[in-house]
């Protein structure tokens, strides 16, 4: 049965092959074939890996409405091609008139429905922010230049996929539901592929974002919009906390994993500790003898990743807000130390692994593009409006879909969120604070030199898919293609169980873990990792994920 498991693993890659190509001068990929030429279209006119990024981010918002936004926010790390490095965190924030019991019920119990769904459910977004800032540092070509494939695209519309029309037909009375205006979500009930979706309303904010940069969306007409949405549903973002939105250049967290640099997000992304961690706690493990979700194998990532999400869930949160023990949680002791307890006889129990003592005491509808230019600049992006297609509310007027990134918050503390993350203090609500993240924007170094660039979409799983398609490529030989398709497993701490994927963990594999006390259930496939790989001779290597319409593009 282990040989079936593994002639699965060997279809899947060998149709995916056809995608893996190998680019000279540059290379984009994305969720949407859409954006992806648009990314390289920006590339081959001189532009670099930002400006190709802000062009990428635009072009989302309008042919990825469900996780590609300007409503929302996201992370971005970067590496320029001389080795300096930089991380823009423009994570959206809770408004100013949030409070830390704003979901609880009369009961004190959470109402989750209200922090995931209509107005109230949003929170200040920072993607406009975030683009302009990194624009300003780092662009090449004019602003106009870069904002101008966008607006084509939502001026004269594009042809959906077929899963975007399933998406579409899927989610249209909840579109009816949260909106009382027709907007193009609710324009047919039936939606078929190659469907032209037109964004009027959308093209025409683009165009004001276009002409005033960031003023053209966080002040005037976009502003009023906003509010006016607010009014109409109970939300609170007000024009203040429009104005007064700031993204935030942060120091990447980075670590080493066998030889290689690991470069990612700090907080409040719980991805780049919980990454480093991940690769400290199983370095000194024979993974690459023991072979590809081989019983060891998993076993040692499973416990592994069951101490780092119970550390995620009770010391990381906004760092402007508390006193995140990142020195600590990145001590290659201390990660190591978690481990020895851990036995591969039987399986370990969440309810007796508690977060580590310290001194002193995220839908899966999110999206991400990996993009290396001609002279090795390399942006790593992860942007999102958290659930699907965010809080379901469209700004009346401005064409865009506000994101549901309160849910992101620890609610209340104790009670798990759209993912099943379970939070503490740490990530409470509060005025102006950013909820904590599990975006993962990586990029790996290699002997001092740029190797791989990679991300990926999917709430609490973004952390572990991430470990495992860098794990895929170094430990078990795989091409970036290879890397990004296999199957996948995840464990999260709480609830206390392995999730996997249809084709992931041979028959007789999961019948071992199960007689030593793992729950296994198997799951729909999740994630879109995007990867870029950096071969001998300089030139890319691609992977785009299979799960989606996603595609590589390069020259």
């Amino acid at each position: 049965m282990k040989r079936v498991n593994f002639l699965l693993l060997f279809i899947l890659t060998a149709i995916q092959s056809i995608a893996q190509q190998n680019f000279k001068n540059g290379v984009v990929v994305s969720a949407h074939p859409e954006a992806s030429k648009v990314g390289v279209d920006i590339l081959k006119k001189g532009g670099n890996a930002i400006d190709a990024s802000v062009a990428v981010q635009f072009a989302l918002a309008v042919v990825y409405p469900n996780a590609g936004n300007i409503g929302g926010g996201g992370f971005l790390v970067y590496r320029d091609a001389k080795g300096n490095v930089d991380a823009l965190d423009y994570r959206e924030k809770a408004p100013l008139a949030a409070k830390e019991d704003m979901y609880w019920g009369s009961d004190g119990n959470a109402i989750t429905e209200l922090s995931l769904y209509g107005q109230l459910a949003a929170g200040v977004p920072g993607t406009v922010d975030g683009m302009v800032k990194a624009y300003q540092k780092y662009g090449k070509l004019s602003w106009n230049e870069l904002i101008q494939p966008a607006i084509d695209l939502a001026e004269k519309g594009f042809p959906i996929t077929q899963m975007q029309a399933d998406e579409l037909n899927e989610k249209f009375s909840e579109f009816k539901k949260y909106n009382q205006s027709k907007n193009p979500f609710t324009t047919k009930n039936i939606w078929v592929n190659g469907d032209l979706f037109v964004q009027k309303d959308l093209a025409n904010t683009l165009k004001l974002v276009q002409q005033k940069g960031r003023k053209g969306f966080y002040e005037g007409k976009v502003a009023d919009l906003i509010v006016k949405e607010m009014k109409r549903g109970n939300g609170i973002i007000s024009k203040k906390d429009l104005k007064e939105y700031q993204s935030a250049w942060r120091t990447p967290v980075s670590g080493t994993y066998k030889g290689f640099k690991v470069i990612s997000m700090p907080p409040p992304s719980s991805g780049g500790i919980a990454l480093v961690s991940l690769f400290q706690s199983v370095e000194k493990y024979p993974l690459k003898e023991w072979g590809f979700q081989s019983e060891k194998s998993i076993q040692v990532m499973v416990e592994a990743e069951r101490r780092v999400y119970a550390d995620r869930a009770e010391h990381l949160g906004d760092p402007d807000f508390i006193k995140v023990p990142q020195t600590q949680l990145l001590n290659k002791a201390y990660n190591v130390n978690r481990m020895n307890d851990f036995s591969f006889d039987r399986a370990s129990k969440s309810s007796e692994i508690k977060a580590g003592e310290m001194i002193g005491k995220e839908s899966m509808e999110t999206t991400h593009y990996s993009i290396v230019d001609k002279e090795g600049n390399a942006v790593s992006v992860t942007t999102t409006l958290n659930g699907s297609y965010g809080s379901l509310v469209v700004v009346d007027g401005a064409g865009f879909l506000l994101n549901n990134e309160m849910d992101d918050f620890s609610v209340k503390p104790g009670t798990p969120n759209l993912y099943g993350l379970v939070g503490g203090k740490a990530n409470a609500i509060a005025p102006s604070k950013r909820m904590l993240s599990s975006m993962s924007p990586s990029i790996l170094e290699k002997d001092g030199e740029l190797y791989m660039v990679v991300g990926t979409p999917g709430g609490s799983t973004i952390i572990t898919s991430v470990f495992q398609t860098i794990l895929n490529v170094i430990e078990f030989g795989m091409t970036m293609q290879e890397a990004v398709a296999a199957p996948r497993f995840h464990h999260q701490w709480l609830p206390d169980r392995i999730d996997i994927e249809p084709n992931a963990i041979s028959t007789d594999v999961r019948t071992s873990l199960i007689n030593k006390g793992y729950e296994l259930k198997e799951r729909k496939p999740y994630g879109r990792v995007e990867g870029i790989l950096v071969n001998a001779d300089g030139t890319y290597q691609s992977g785009a994920d299979p799960r989606g319409d996603d595609k590589a593009e390069g020259y």
